[in-house]
């Protein structure tokens, strides 16, 4: 069964997402997996691979932090090459979304065999859409 265009969004903008969390404040990976779940309904198993990813690809590092509850907790803080990638891909999303919000602004289905006003064919051709 093919993903739905929401899953297939939340994959994509997941590690700008995070990125953009980690940026606001140094975290541990349950704490910015709940964050995601709350602000876009991402669940807590994706969390997990992409952190060590972004570690290897050195986007962010590594600490620990003790706890009184239990164990330590490793802590994620952004590298100077994270905080790159954040603004890049900020940039990236930004471009994209309004690229896309233009396309899907004020659309409306037109009925098969429709006419068409003459205007708007003109405002088409000298764009070159038909």
């Amino acid at each position: 069964m093919p993903e739905t265009i929401d899953i297939q969004l939340k994959k994509g903008v997941l590690g700008l997402c995070v990125l953009a969390l980690l940026a606001r404040s140094d975290s541990y990976a349950y704490e910015i997996a709940s964050r995601l779940s709350d602000a876009i309904g991402m669940g807590e198993g994706t969390i997990y691979p992409l952190m060590r990813r972004m570690q290897t690809d050195g986007l962010v590092e590594t600490y620990l932090v003790e706890s009184s509850a239990g164990p330590s907790r490793k802590y994620y803080r952004l590298t100077p090459a994270g905080r790159a990638a954040l603004g890049g891909q900020s940039a990236e999303w930004r471009a994209f979304a309004r690229a896309v919000d233009a396309l899907v602004a004020d659309t409306a289905p037109i009925a098969a065999g429709a006419p068409v006003e003459p205007a708007a064919l003109a405002d088409q051709t000298q764009r070159g859409d038909a």
